[in-house]
């Protein structure tokens, strides 16, 4: 593991089991993320960003099982971790910040309480020191008059406010590593630019690195300094921002692009990607995923994995077609 990197993902593969299938949610996937920086996760609903996350902090469901891999965190592999080492991860080193803040807090207890049982899980404190710290916390992420805040309920705050709690709850250990998972979703666009600068702002405070995921590219430019673009449960296109938005080579991420929406352009009609993603039974065939909507497959994407094609040290793809165009040799980029 390069000791410039905070955590390793490396061949990572999980599935669900029905008992009469297994279904691929992430197949192979592979990433770096460097102490300090912010890495987007970006891909349409069911791409295996969420579940990829939740395998981090071993929070995956019963019949979800990783199958191969490794999670190197501060060069570490945590997949050997027992249940007790994995608690104190959880509790001191990665925080969450999950989907739906409303379903992520109590609706019958007070902000409070809540607030502070969470952080009294982390440390061993008193009521009062765990009030005072809560009350701090509250102040870092935007929210006034806290010590009336945190007398009422979930219900009586709106969706900007409940997001900077559970960010709120998140930051009370002071982790390493956050994992962000679309917490400006169910948002309008003034309160989305408050939660990605307060991220940021805190990112700065806390020297921390990030794990943004996103279905939303204009979102994730705001934030992350690099991007990987998740498809079917394969990463198939990794890069910086600007390498994703003005060099990107995978067909998928340029349809990505194509379809969000520009002031600068004289086509008001938006561009929608042809076709639908796989069901998740037509994940276990082989091939490139996102052979059937493409307009440049040929035949080796409908049978065999794309390899891996360094562009740069920064950017690679998995892609049969970028292959082909740069005529290179299958030993030299299929690493």
């Amino acid at each position: 593991m390069n000791k410039n990197n905070q955590l390793e993902i490396e061949n990572l593969k999980i599935s669900f089991f029905t008992p009469h299938e297994e279904i691929k949610a992430v197949d192979n996937i592979s990433y770096r993320l460097k102490y300090g920086e912010v890495m987007g996760i970006v891909g349409e609903s069911g791409s295996g960003k969420s579940v990829m996350a939740y395998s981090i902090l071993d929070l995956l469901p019963n019949n979800c099982k990783i199958i191969d891999g490794k999670i190197n965190f501060n060069e570490k592999n945590i997949l050997k971790y027992t249940k007790r080492e994995m608690r104190d991860l959880r509790k001191n080193k990665i925080s969450m910040i999950f989907q739906n803040p409303m379903s992520s807090l109590n609706p019958v207890y007070t902000i409070g309480h809540q607030l502070i049982e969470a952080f009294k899980s982390h440390k061993k404190t008193s009521s009062e020191e765990a009030k005072i710290h809560v009350i701090n916390s509250l102040i870092l992420v935007g929210i006034d008059n806290p010590k009336k805040r945190m007398k009422q309920y979930p219900n009586e705050f709106s969706g900007g406010m409940l997001q900077r709690i559970i960010i709120a709850m998140a930051l009370l250990s002071h982790p390493q590593l956050l994992i962000a998972d679309e917490p400006t979703t169910a948002l309008d666009v003034t309160i989305q630019a408050q939660i990605i600068e307060l991220l940021i702002t805190l990112k700065k405070q806390n020297a921390m690195s990030i794990i943004f995921i996103t279905h939303d590219l204009a979102v994730a430019a705001q934030i992350c300094d690099k991007i990987s673009i998740m498809y079917s449960g394969k990463i198939v296109e990794t890069g910086s921002i600007n390498q994703i938005f003005y060099n990107a080579v995978h067909p998928y991420t340029i349809g990505l692009l194509r379809s969000m929406p520009s002031l600068d352009s004289n086509n008001k009609t938006l561009i929608s990607i042809d076709g639908s993603p796989l069901d998740w039974p037509d994940l276990t065939t082989g091939g490139c995923p996102f052979a059937i909507r493409c307009k440049y497959c040929m035949k080796i994407c409908l049978k065999a994995d794309p390899p891996k094609i360094n562009l740069d040290d920064t950017h690679e793809v998995y892609c049969w077609n970028v292959f082909n165009n740069l005529n290179i040799k299958e030993n030299e980029y299929a690493k």
